[in-house]
């Protein structure tokens, strides 16, 4: 397996890179991941796309370094999603281990991600990697 990261107008992002992210987030268009991606670069996201050599792109990772009063320096995962067709095959390990390495070289003292309430099998993944559920998400929409 191969991990890279994919810049900002990389044709991967929607030829490769998209297909599996609207696995997790099927509202996406390849408009819309480019303009978030655009806005997002400049605020620190990234994306790191996983690689079977003869299989393609199977898993993606949005993430980005964040600086608060709680952790002082974290790498937030915004996006953690394995293709349905390379499940149980260690894309998301991988995923998640280069992500902790990354955040050990950016001097983080944490990975965090909020993960949806109904997405049970991720929350099984997630402490089966030792993450902790340390509390409750938020959200209101705008309208």
């Amino acid at each position: 397996m191969e991990i890279i990261d994919v810049e900002p107008g990389d044709p991967r992002l929607t030829a490769e890179l998209l297909p599996v992210l609207c696995e997790l987030r099927p509202h996406l268009t390849a408009e819309s991941f480019a303009e978030v991606y655009d806005e997002g670069y400049e605020q620190g996201l990234r994306f790191t796309g996983a690689y079977w050599h003869e299989g393609g792109c199977v898993g993606v990772a949005g993430w980005r370094l964040v600086v608060n009063t709680h952790r002082l320096r974290m790498l937030y995962v915004d996006d953690l999603v394995t293709a349905a067709r390379a499940r149980s095959a260690g894309v998301g390990r991988a995923l998640l281990a280069h992500l902790e390495e990354r955040a050990r070289e950016l001097g983080c003292t944490a990975i965090e991600l909020d993960s949806g309430t109904h997405r049970r099998d991720a929350h099984r993944f997630y402490m089966r990697e030792r993450m902790t559920i340390m509390g409750f998400h938020f959200d209101k929409a705008l309208d």
